[in-house]
């Protein structure tokens, strides 16, 4: 059966998503297709159910609980770290209310995040490539910076205000998910569970052929070379990608208010 598979193009999203793309791993019967577009395009068409498996911001799925389940395998959650705020000149949390800060999306785990550490910021929509130029330029005074941007904002001479994850780390002991696998929830449960398992194993296998995969996720051009891609990807695909487990679904729980459903890999 074709069976569409749509990621972003993020360096650790195409990294676990390796062995399956590349054929390391025996289908299982799924005539896999695969679309890539950036994650908030993705949150919007999730609405609509248009893939059976979509990566998805987890500040996106209580609009999508009717429609689709969490997989357990391919979660991106970090202890300790996650989006940051950054602002062009030294400033305090409490003097971001006087700016509009650039964010991603209004459905990313990082704006849901944001809100809930400084509620009623001014903020502007701008893809999240273009968020840490706009504030270099001068364009905005503070942005909110996910994905691979959150290795570079020093070398644009831009300042730390707050690492979301450490607050949260902070406020609650729990680490930060910010991203997810989910499935269609009107596929058949034979469907749903043999896919699961097929997508731990690929987040497993793309961690043991490592130099490979990260081969494979550079290819889409992100503006980093080798060790940086491979820096980043050791970040965000761990063991809690390889299944959140109590502590993971915990803090799933507690950043969307809600309960999720899983189909465990």
């Amino acid at each position: 059966m074709p069976f569409t598979i749509a990621h972003s193009p993020d360096s650790d999203d195409a990294y676990m998503m390796a062995p399956l793309a590349l054929g390391w791993l025996d289908p299982e019967g799924f005539d896999l297709r695969f679309v890539r577009k950036d994650i908030e395009t993705l949150n919007g068409e999730a609405l609509d159910g248009r893939y059976e498996v979509t990566a998805i911001s987890f500040g996106a799925y209580p609009e999508l609980v009717d429609s689709y389940e969490l997989l357990t395998a391919g979660s991106s959650i970090q202890e300790g770290t996650g989006p940051l705020v950054i602002a062009r000149t030294p400033m305090t949390g409490p003097e971001l209310r006087g700016v509009t800060m650039a964010i991603p999306g209004l459905r990313t785990s990082a704006y849901l995040a944001l809100r809930k550490w400084m509620p009623d910021l001014r903020v502007e929509l701008l893809p999240f490539d273009q968020i840490m130029p706009a504030v270099r330029d001068g364009r905005f005074q503070a942005g909110l910076l996910i994905h691979e941007s959150q290795l570079m904002y020093r070398e644009e001479g831009l300042h730390l205000v707050q690492d979301l994850g450490a607050w949260w780390k902070a406020d609650c002991d729990l680490p930060l998910p910010m991203g997810g696998n989910a499935i269609r929830r009107n596929l058949p449960q034979v469907v749903k569970d043999r896919f699961a398992g097929l997508m731990r194993r690929s987040v497993e296998l793309a961690r043991v052929r490592h130099d490979e995969s990260v081969a494979y996720a550079q290819s889409f051009g992100r503006g980093m070379d080798t060790a940086m891609v491979g820096r980043y990807v050791r970040a965000w695909v761990n063991e809690f990608t390889v299944d959140p487990g109590p502590r993971g679904r915990a803090a799933v729980d507690r950043l969307l208010g809600l309960e999720a459903r899983w189909v465990q890999g």
